[in-house]
Formats: structure tokens, sequence, C-alpha cells
């Protein structure tokens, strides 16, 4: 709980991928931190859930995003060693399309871009044409004759609670506190501190980090309530007729995009010990309130999702479904990341929308934002591709 008469250092609202990692690296730098959710973290009540991420550093979006994931590999990885829990997993990552389709206009030549990205940063890939990518991966199948692959071997899929629960775990080893089921009322700048107002009390820091998600326009008002939104994810897992096809030694994790404005879908090998093949699209759909969300998935809806996307392009995967379960993307112009500091108030930095691509990155976001925090000067990070002036 917060301490009476007690200034924190920082507080960070919204412990989800960025809020998680963001606490736990201020706390390895020794500010007094509070992070503050109205539910109780992991949950899956928001947009870090859902048994698996996709991780990979050749990011299709752009060459601005691959430090972010280049470092968040660094922690996870450090985290696993000082914990020994299981945070990644290396199985690959196929990227599946063609070189000269444009693509979702979302994610302009995200194949080529792919590729692009990884040459730059000397990311370890392969190219496999339709004949490699069908023989290596018989797992894809109804593929176009002009198909082909990018191959990336060190990419794979992380565990999004786990990885949220430990590095909340070791903030809190750290000195930091951890206030859950607490609803962020208001928050107003003075000189030179942050108020919060909370249900839990009113709480003051010399700086917020605002990491809400969904939430963010809600909490903030303008301008980030024309710029941020939130829209409904579904998530399918089906059975597979062959499991063992679909082990993470046999399957990568993969993006799948269908010729000619077909969509795209991406997908998972599924986790030792768990069921089901894991399989997604991303829809753009109306705006969502975060607190009035359809959280329920129709039998039609899942039927045409099989029927569209899966059926005749992945190998025994059936219509028999395991689980299904809803999240919540928040959305900037782009799909690209905002990460500046609030127009209003010069204490308060806001780190939101994830547009759908977040997770990966949200270890080393975390990095960037405890940097400027605790010392502005030492910042590694170029982060001026994500300023709220970007967005117009």
């Amino acid at each position: 709980m917060p301490v009476a008469g007690r200034r924190y250092g920082a507080v960070v609202i919204g412990l989800g991928a960025m809020g998680a990692a963001t606490l736990y690296q201020l706390a390895q730098r020794g500010i007094a931190a509070i992070g503050i959710d109205r539910f109780d973290p992991p949950h899956d009540q928001g947009s870090s859930h859902g048994e698996t991420r996709i991780t990979r550093l050749g990011v299709g979006e752009g060459p601005a995003f691959a430090p972010f994931a280049i470092r968040s590999h660094e922690i996870w990885r450090q985290l696993e060693a000082k914990t020994s829990e299981t945070l990644m997993v290396n199985c690959g990552c196929v990227v599946i399309g063609q070189e000269q389709d444009a693509g979702d206009p979302n994610k302009p030549r995200f194949f080529g871009r792919s590729r692009e990205v990884a040459e730059t940063y000397g990311i370890e890939h392969a190219i496999l044409d339709r004949a490699a990518l069908a023989g290596r991966f018989p797992q894809f199948t109804g593929l176009d004759d002009r198909d082909e692959a990018y191959y990336e071997p060190g990419a794979g899929f992380v565990y999004p609670e786990a990885c949220i629960r430990v590095q909340l775990q070791e903030a809190r080893r750290a000195g930091a506190t951890v206030l859950p089921n607490t609803v962020v009322l208001d928050v107003t700048q003075g000189t030179p501190w942050v108020r919060i107002e909370t249900t839990a009390g009113m709480i003051e820091a010399d700086f917020a980090i605002v990491t809400a998600g969904a939430w963010t326009a809600k909490l903030l008002g303008a301008p980030f309530d024309r710029l941020l939104r939130p829209t409904r994810q579904v998530l399918h897992w089906f059975e597979a007729d062959e499991p063992s096809l679909y082990e993470p030694e046999k399957c990568p994790t993969y993006i799948r995009h269908f010729a000619h404005g077909g969509g795209h879908v991406y997908g998972f090998p599924t986790p030792h010990g768990a069921t089901g093949v894991k399989i997604a699209d991303e829809r753009r759909t109306a705006w969502t309130d975060p607190d009035a969300r359809k959280s329920g998935v129709t039998g039609g809806e899942i039927a045409a999702f099989h029927s569209a996307f899966v059926e005749g392009r992945f190998a025994g995967v059936s219509p028999r479904l395991t689980a299904v379960k809803t999240c919540l993307y928040t959305e900037a112009p782009g799909v690209n990341f905002l990460i500046d500091w609030h127009p209003a108030m010069s204490r308060v930095m806001v780190v939101s929308a994830c547009s759908g691509h977040g997770f990966k990155h949200s270890a080393g976001i975390g990095d960037a934002i405890a940097g400027m925090i605790g010392d502005p000067k030492e910042q590694q990070y170029d982060l001026r591709p994500f300023a709220l002036a970007g967005f117009g």
C-alpha cells in the first residue's frame, strides 16, 4: 500500500507489458517506484495475456523498433538466469508472403522490411523459396506459387504472463511497491511533483509513467482520445489432428500474408504442456470501450475465421476449438508506438499504444523509460520516431 506522506520517485500507471517492464527497470536503478493496476496483474482484462507472444528481431514494422526487441531478448535471458524461470522459447519465426506484394496497408512491404531490418542489424536469417518452405515446414499448406519466407532462427515466442509476473516479482524484491485492484481517477501536475488520485488514496511522485493501454485515452483525454483506438481482438486455439507437427521443435511462430489483399494471420506452435494450435488475425474494427467490451465470441465468428484463414492452409488444424479468448489492441495511427511526455504535463510520460506488436519490445522500452527518468544523459535509445508530434 502507499506510504502516507511519502513521495515516490516515479509512479507507473498500468502494469501490463510496458508497465511491468518499466517498474522493474526503475527499481533496478534504485528509484523509489510504485506501480498501480486496476486489476491484479498478470490478468486477462487488457492486452498482455494469451499464453504466448511472438518475438522477432527482424521487425517488419521498421528499423526504429529493432533496438527495443534486441534489448528485450537480453533482459529476458538475464531474468531467466536470475530466477530459473522460462520466459522465451527460440523456436524460430517465419514471415510468409511475397517480396513484391504491398500487403497490409498498415504494415506495407512487411516481408521485404523484415529482411532489410535483419540485414541492417546483422540478425541471422534466411530466405526460403516456396519449395524450401514446404519441405522444411509442412505445417503450411495451400501456398501460392510465388510465396517465400523470411526465416529467423533466433526468434520464437515469450510467455507474457510469466514475463509480467517475474518482472513485478523482481521489482518488489528491489524495493518497488505494487498496488493492484486500484483505479487511477485523475492525474494532475504541480511543481515539482505529480499527484495521482486513486481509489486507494492520493499518491505524489516526481514523475508519472502512464502505461495504461486501452484506458490511457479515458484517463488523459485530449489529445490521446483522438489518437489511441482500442479494438477487440480474438485469439483461437484449434485442435490438431497430428499435435506433434505443431511442437516447438518442429513448428516456428509465423506471420502469414495472403496474396492479393487476402489479409494475414499469425500463430504459434503448441508449448509443451499446453493444448491447441493458437492462430489469430488482426481485426481493425470499430472503437471499443475497454470497460464495456464484448468478451464472448460467437460460433459464427469462429467458423468464419477457420473457413477464411485456416482450412486448407494449415495441415491438420481442425475446426474443433479447444479455447478462445479476446484481448485489446490499442492502436495509434500507422500502428506506431507513442512514447513521449504529455504536452501539458512535463512530468508525465505516456507510453502507448502497443498497436498490436508491443510485447516483443516491452522489456527494452521499460529500460529506455527508466533511463530517461534516472539519467536522461545516458539515454541509448532514439525515441524521436515515437514522439507525439509525429502524429500531427
